[in-house]
């Protein structure tokens, strides 16, 4: 039950800082996106690991796990977020998001092969009701939703599907992974540890980040960043913070298999929080609600003890037995 609750918190602010995020980009780049949420989450990180006493705990942190969390950090932050962040530029949060979160998939997979957690005939199909849902928003059309009174004049979005789809699928695959690295690193602990492997991840993250301004081209990017901007893109940086604090809590207790499909509702969150925050800069219609509807389905069937499923809906015995099945 903790780890269900720590995954919800999770999905609701990933959603507030996607659709932050989004709002920075309208503008911005996602270079100037990372050059601030990735440090940020450090300055996030840092005084709760002194008030819990985890920082304290750092020396005796094992190195294995302290290289995972570390690859978690450069995976995660630096090539997933910026994939996500370009996706999101180029074709909005309302229709990227269902690709992005595929992610499930790849973790449901990596999950079994590696991990050797079980996996059941009806999470499979939950599966792919997930990757049906991210079919069914790719085929909407380029409407977007009402213009904020805010934003009058705003220009009418135009998104740029194949590089929206191609740094979503990029992302999907870089967050998809990153939950088996943490699992790896924080199994068997406890929630506090959680914060303690966020530090090192963003600490790692941020050394890649300080190394790519070494490249004139990224800091005259990164120093051509607007105040408005910045704050757009500070706002998404605690969000993003406090989102992966729940997550890894969430992992150090719950098996992976229950904490990352319950980060799909996070879809929901998105859809209101960017429609809220960017109405003239996504795309909204019956086929994008449609998608999310389906893969938001797919992921409960996922996430939730098939047993109870079955259980509750009284199935006849050959077809519980089938999907009951398990890899």
């Amino acid at each position: 039950m903790l780890g269900a609750i720590f995954a919800i918190l999770s999905a609701a602010s990933f959603a507030l800082n996607t659709a932050m995020a989004r709002r920075g980009v309208v503008s911005g780049t996602p270079i100037q996106g990372m050059a601030v949420t990735v440090p940020l989450g450090v300055v996030c990180f840092l005084p709760l690991a002194f008030l819990t006493g985890e920082l304290l705990r750092l020396p005796q942190f094992p190195m294995a796990a302290t290289a995972w969390m570390a690859a978690v950090g450069v995976v995660h932050f630096i090539i997933g977020r910026y994939c996500n962040f370009r996706s999101n530029a180029e074709a909005g949060v309302n229709l990227t998001a269902p690709v992005v979160q595929l992610q499930v998939v790849v973790t449901m997979v990596m999950a079994v092969v590696v991990l050797h957690e079980p996996c059941t005939l009806l999470q499979m199909i939950g599966g792919a009701l997930i990757i049906g849902g991210s079919v069914i928003t790719q085929q909407a059309p380029a409407r977007t939703a009402a213009t904020s009174p805010a934003e009058p004049d705003a220009p009418k979005f135009a998104p740029r599907y194949v590089a929206g789809y191609l740094f979503a699928s990029l992302a999907a695959v870089s967050y998809g992974s990153t939950p088996v690295m943490a699992r790896f690193a924080l199994e068997n602990t406890g929630p506090a540890t959680g914060i303690l492997g966020g530090l090192i991840s963003y600490a790692a993250a941020t050394a890649v980040a300080a190394l790519a301004l070494i490249l004139p081209a990224v800091r005259r990017n990164v120093f051509s960043m607007s105040p408005l901007n910045a704050r757009w893109f500070a706002a998404s940086g605690v969000f993003v913070a406090a989102a992966q604090g729940f997550f890894f809590a969430g992992v150090a207790v719950a098996p992976v298999m229950l904490v990352m499909p319950l980060l799909q509702f996070s879809l929901v969150f998105r859809m209101l929080f960017s429609t809220w925050l960017n109405p003239a800069h996504e795309v909204i219609g019956p086929l994008v609600l449609a998608g999310t509807a389906i893969s938001v389905v797919g992921a409960l069937m996922v996430s939730v003890d098939t047993g109870l499923i079955v259980n509750a809906l009284g199935l006849p015995e050959p077809l519980a037995r089938a999907l009951l099945w398990r890899v």
